[in-house]
């Protein structure tokens, strides 16, 4: 019964994946129109990529809230950040330009590490 669980588990995380990154895939409705295996192989990898980055983005905004919450005296517990999915979409914008500064450095991600789990 134990392993059922386990599998269960998974293969809810695998398709809550492609649920996520099927979402950056519009037109077509993540059907790939052309039968090149090289073309069908980039639209693939692009998807996946573009899913990737916005996890780690999502992951690195979500520890920056964890540590703020650390530093205002709450308590944050392995459990309910196990809980916490990073295959978050409603900030994203699907459609249309995103502006980036290149002037700009982003924040070490080595602040991360300073987060306490209990």
């Amino acid at each position: 019964m134990q392993l059922r669980k386990e599998i269960t588990a998974v293969t809810n995380i695998v398709e809550a994946y492609h649920k996520f990154s099927k979402w950056f895939f519009f037109g077509g409705f993540g059907v790939i129109a052309k039968n090149d295996p090289i073309e069908q192989e980039k639209a693939i990898k692009y998807k996946d990529l573009i899913a990737n980055a916005v996890i780690f983005q999502n992951v690195v905004d979500l520890t920056d809230i964890l540590r703020d919450l650390q530093k205002k005296g709450y308590l944050v517990n392995r459990e309910d950040v196990a809980l916490i999915s990073p295959y978050i979409t409603a900030h994203v914008k699907r459609f249309g330009d995103y502006l980036i500064d290149m002037e700009i450095v982003p924040k070490s991600l080595e602040d991360a590490a300073n987060l306490i789990l209990v």
